[in-house]
């Protein structure tokens, strides 16, 4: 697996963020762009993040590449596109600021579930559990924390084992729920498999906010929902944790082994329109591909997540070890093709 910071550095930054955040409810006909910053009415400016562009392009509807030559080669224009439709077509936002920065435009119903909250209340739950925290990252986009239990170990096949472990992670910015998924660890090469399947995924929303500019505080009301969120999140963990579970997805691996490959060049160019993966990623799976020597769809998972150890950041590494698992269920048109 892709290792990131420590748990010392993930919980200063965490902290840091806690301390820093400020969000703001306003409508749109109180905001104003400026020379690449967001004007929020009787609040002050922030300077706006690569994401806080992107989601303001989808509000108004400019096309994003449109938007980007806009951004990079007439700014005026972009900033009178922008401040026309925030009049012509107003709505109540959320606007997500961090230390002077506007790190995300959302809407009204966004529901703030912070990663402060989310690890206060979680990873007690992690120790007791006996887990094992392994690798922690948190980027621009979201916190990703895995843990492994190494009291439940199985064998895909002799001489290979696996570990059962959890995947949680959440976005601040509006890119993804709160989620909890099954990690597959493998002990030889050190691959991480995360299985979406029987997860808990948590949306944020929440109720409306009126149009008036406020700074947005946490509600003692929102508060308690939380704390009953927080507590279904750790029985999602304690159900994850039960050997039957793991079991099952053992046992898919395992069947995965007999699913055979006998044109590699075919199966790539499937996994690779499938995945999504990069003329690199490509070369990086035929290399672990042929370096493993499992010429099986399992040895063609492993082989997507040895690569994504090598991913651009840590965000491409979770989506290529999230993404291995859907070649299990690739469809029969697909298999034949590879068979």
């Amino acid at each position: 697996m892709k290792q990131g910071r420590s748990l010392e550095q993930i919980a200063s930054v965490v902290i840091d963020n806690e301390r820093n955040k400020r969000d703001f409810i306003c409508d749109t006909r109180k905001l104003n762009m400026s020379e690449g910053d967001l004007e929020v009415q009787d609040i002050g400016g922030f300077a706006l993040t690569d994401l806080a562009h992107m989601q303001i392009a989808q509000r108004v509807q400019i096309p994003q590449k449109y938007y980007d030559r806009m951004r990079s080669d007439a700014p005026h224009l972009l900033t009178n596109n922008v401040n026309h439709w925030f009049h012509e077509k107003p709505e109540t936002r959320l606007i997500r600021t961090l230390k002077g920065s506007c790190r995300a435009v959302l809407s009204n119903r966004y529901r703030v579930l912070d990663s402060f909250d989310l690890m206060n209340a979680i990873l007690p739950k992690i120790r007791s559990a006996g887990c094992e925290l392994s690798s922690m990252e948190i980027t621009d986009r979201k916190l990703y924390l895995k843990c492994l239990f190494p009291r439940i170990e199985r064998e895909v096949s002799v001489g290979d084992p696996v570990q059962a472990g959890l995947i949680i992670s959440n976005s601040e910015v509006g890119l993804g729920s709160v989620k909890v998924e099954p990690l597959i660890y493998r002990l030889v090469c050190e691959n991480g498999l995360i299985a979406p399947d029987g997860g808990m995924t948590k949306y944020h929303l929440g109720r409306a906010y009126g149009e008036e500019a406020f700074e947005l505080y946490r509600e003692e009301t929102v508060k308690q929902s939380d704390k009953a969120f927080f507590m279904q999140l750790e029985d999602v963990v304690d159900n994850l944790l039960k050997p039957e579970v793991f079991d099952a997805l053992v046992n898919r691996l395992r069947e995965s082994k007999d699913q055979r490959i006998t044109d590699i060049p075919e199966t790539l160019e499937v996994t690779q329109k499938r995945l999504l993966l990069t003329d690199d990623e490509h070369d990086g799976v035929l290399h672990a591909l042929v370096e493993g020597g499992d010429l099986s769809v399992y040895g063609l998972i492993n082989a997507v997540t040895h690569t994504s150890q090598n991913a651009v950041d840590f965000d491409r590494s979770i989506e290529l070890e999230r993404s291995a698992w859907s070649l299990l269920d690739m469809p029969t048109n697909q298999l034949a093709s590879l068979n």
